[in-house]
């Protein structure tokens, strides 16, 4: 059994904490690990390394490799040109992961749901491997509670390891969902195992657009394909849907709410990152890099980073993405990004700016570098606070050290490398007339990234380049 992870995701709906830049597969708040590193973890159980393979997109393409690498693992990285929801996106992995063989079985997971690995989780995956044979698996959650924030299956006729699906449903409303539960019906887990034969039959059949696109080069495929989801292009459309029940602990993390229940909590049932003191209040979720203090305040979503403090009633918290999509509409690039920003070389975190001048940290991890660039508006100066850093200045190279600077003036080409085994640090400050993410041109680039979109003059390096 082979292995597919879609790891292509937004994340809006965890905001502050997760944007589009690092949505929340990769927030390492689950037992110091990541969804999308468990989720690696978890594919361990059924293949080997070299059976597994990752879908995202090409912003998240080194943070997914970087991730990987953090738990000891390399694997295949496949990167969408564009985002086409989930039926391109598995088109595209399993026809990578095959390698000509159409018996192929291919396990699909999310990477940003939190899964119970246990003997019952294996045994389901298993069953559902040999039921692929004839029908396309999706796996069901056995439901805690009617929700309505979640897809559900309704069995019909039992079939060797599981049921054929009577009918996909999505997201109904209360009554509705309650019954659903006292019919036996499932959460739709957005997991499924296909053999490659039967998917791709079944496309051509249910979804032919998308397939006549996907026997065309990747690039032309997106271009032609229809954005469209799996469920919509090809599961509900079947005649060969089943589904195998899947009876352990899950949640998608999908709110606020749903993120206090997956996480420690303390006596008062309040689950903190961070500091928190609270008076007369329970059942709170906070995290924040400073203390927090409530007085009398119960059931609230406190979230604090740098540039964003968010507070609702966790009840509420499934509206976060009205936030997003205002911010959004607005042009404000902090939908999309942290002050802390994650690049293939590393990591910048703004620490002050103004109008002509931010101030950053840089970290540059070890045998890696910047691209070789020049800034038409702005000069920098860097101060190196932790390791050593190799310069390329105006076509001259040094070694810089603690305690030491360098200054770059504007229209200079320049590098930052980091030639040692321990993370760089380096303390810049810019000062100029334009200081945003699109004043860059770039000579040499280890990553092979396209120039950025020039964009308007905007005072905030908070704005998306």
């Amino acid at each position: 059994m082979k292995t597919l992870i879609l790891a292509g995701g937004s994340g809006t709906r965890l905001f502050p904490l997760s944007r589009s830049h690092f949505p929340k597969q990769y927030l390492q708040y689950f037992d110091g690990e990541s969804l999308f590193q468990k989720t690696v973890r978890r594919a361990l159980l059924t293949s080997d390394p070299d059976e597994i393979a990752v879908v995202t997109s090409n912003a998240h393409r080194f943070l997914a490799a970087d991730q990987m690498a953090g738990i000891g693992m390399k694997g295949r990285i496949l990167v969408e040109p564009t985002a086409k929801s989930t039926l391109p996106a598995v088109l595209f992995g399993v026809n990578s992961l095959m390698d000509g063989d159409e018996d192929t079985r291919v396990a699909v997971l999310p990477s940003d749901h939190l899964i119970e690995e246990g003997d019952a989780y294996i045994h389901a995956l298993k069953r559902a491997e040999h039921l692929s044979q004839d029908h396309l698996v999706a796996f069901g959650i056995v439901p805690s509670s009617p929700h309505t924030g979640y897809g559900y299956i309704q069995p019909a006729e039992e079939v060797p390891g599981g049921y054929r699906v009577g009918r996909f449903t999505e997201k109904p409303d209360q009554e509705t969902a309650q019954q659903f539960i006292a019919d036996g019906c499932f959460w739709n887990a957005g997991m499924f195992l296909f053999s490659a034969h039967l998917l791709f039959s079944e496309c051509r059949r249910c979804s032919p657009d998308v397939a006549a696109a996907f026997e065309r080069p990747v690039d032309e495929a997106y271009r032609l394909t229809p954005a469209i989801s799996i469920d919509y292009g090809l599961m509900e459309r079947t005649d060969h849907a089943a589904v195998v029940p899947l009876p352990c602990m899950w949640s998608d993390v999908g709110s606020f709410d749903a993120l206090s229940t997956v996480l420690p909590s303390d006596s008062n049932g309040n689950t903190v990152h961070g500091e928190y003191l609270g008076i007369d209040g329970k059942n709170n979720l906070v995290f924040s890099n400073r203390l927090v203090a409530t007085i009398g305040v119960s059931e609230m979503a406190i979230v604090d980073t740098r540039d964003v403090l968010l507070v609702c009633p966790k009840a509420e918290a499934q509206r976060v993405g009205e936030v997003v999509n205002t911010l959004r509409a607005e042009g404000d690039g902090r939908c999309d990004l942290h002050t802390t920003v994650y690049r293939p070389w590393g990591s910048y975190s703004v620490l002050e700016e103004g109008p002509s001048f931010c101030i950053k940290r840089i970290t540059v991890l070890p045998g890696r570098r910047l691209s070789l660039q020049l800034h038409h508006h702005r000069s920098e100066h860097w101060v190196v606070v932790r390791g050593t850093a190799l310069v390329s200045n105006n076509g001259e190279t040094s070694f810089i050290r603690p305690g030491e600077s360098t200054y770059v003036p504007a229209g200079v080409r320049h590098r930052l490398e980091n030639p040692g085994i321990i993370p760089l640090e380096v303390i810049e400050v810019q000062n100029g007339e334009h200081i945003t993410e699109d004043d860059i041109v770039r000579f040499e680039d280890d990553f092979s990234r396209k120039e950025p979109e020039r964009k308007p003059v905007v005072l905030s390096s908070y704005v998306a380049q």
